[in-house]
């Protein structure tokens, strides 16, 4: 499909991208990644692609990543039942180990490496490393299931301002020396909320948020806060989608400018999302504009 176009074609995509390209240059966007454009090797080869362009032209990325399909996967070879509390995955101080394993050891390595085959200048970190992330036990019932009660930037500003794209796993720790898993989506909210970031952008597999769950074509292309609110009020918006969507809306009032909700099965969504006016998902407007 490349092939056929001409380089006065290639010349206008570039073009139309030029006012999205001064608008992120310099400014922090941050990527939380996971669900199938993980676990797909074509779309991480295309996610690594489109972070490393992002980077190349000045924007500040700053990937997040979960792991949760490679540690059940880990668990079960390892013979360990994985045990839920109202959809939540207790975790004992084995199974944080095996989270520890999997999330700052093998994934984490595993998109730095990738990155660098890019093209890309990357740095692999958890939420422990600087203490970026501090946490403290969300339920007793959950064991090392973490609330985050802190993030400190530090870390990951060095990282960005020695031109570095700063891959982070979601685990916290407390000041007693204990690890935490941290959910994804919650981390990078509270990530890009802390760095005041330009734009949250969650990687989801679906379309985006849709008036009909059943129905594709019904997806809602912008949305205000409110807007938001009271979709989830209504119970237009339910399920696993109104964790995430209150992720963005806290990310927004914590000083984010805008949140989306990416289709991550899509090729190359990230450059479609910050480059184009079409966009790949549901935009969620801050305050500016």
């Amino acid at each position: 499909m490349h092939e056929n176009f001409t380089n006065a074609e290639r010349a206008e995509v570039l073009t139309q991208a030029l006012p999205y390209i001064k608008k992120y240059t310099g400014k922090i966007v941050v990527v939380k990644y996971g669900g199938n454009a993980m676990i797909n090797e074509q779309l991480k080869q295309q996610v690594m692609e489109d972070i490393v362009l992002l980077w190349l032209i000045g924007v500040k990325v700053v990937l997040v990543h979960g792991g949760g399909p490679e540690i059940s996967d880990l668990m079960k070879r390892l013979g360990k039942q994985a045990e839920f509390v109202d959809g939540l995955r207790v975790t004992d101080r084995e199974t944080v180990d095996i989270v520890q394993m999997v999330l700052a050891g093998k994934i984490n390595k595993t998109l730095v490496n990738l990155l660098e085959m890019k093209g890309g200048r990357a740095l692999g970190i958890s939420g422990m490393d600087g203490r970026l992330i501090e946490a403290r036990i969300k339920d007793e019932r959950l064991g090392y299931v973490g609330e985050v009660t802190h993030i400190h930037t530090r870390p990951i500003l060095d990282l960005l301002e020695k031109g570095y794209i700063p891959v982070v796993s979601t685990l916290g720790c407390d000041r007693h020396g204990n690890a935490y898993n941290i959910n994804g989506d919650t981390a990078a909210a509270r990530i890009a909320g802390a760095l005041q970031a330009q734009r949250l952008i969650m990687m989801t597999d679906i379309a985006g948020i849709l008036r009909d769950k059943e129905d594709p074509s019904s997806l809602i292309a912008e949305m205000t806060v409110e807007e938001a609110q009271s979709l989830m009020h209504t119970g237009v918006i339910s399920g696993g989608m109104i964790p995430k969507l209150e992720c963005c809306i806290d990310a927004i009032h914590a000083g984010v400018k805008n949140a989306v909700i990416m289709d991550g099965r899509i090729p190359h969504s990230i450059l479609m999302e910050l480059l184009t006016d079409e966009g790949a998902g549901t935009w969620i407007k801050g305050e500016e504009q």
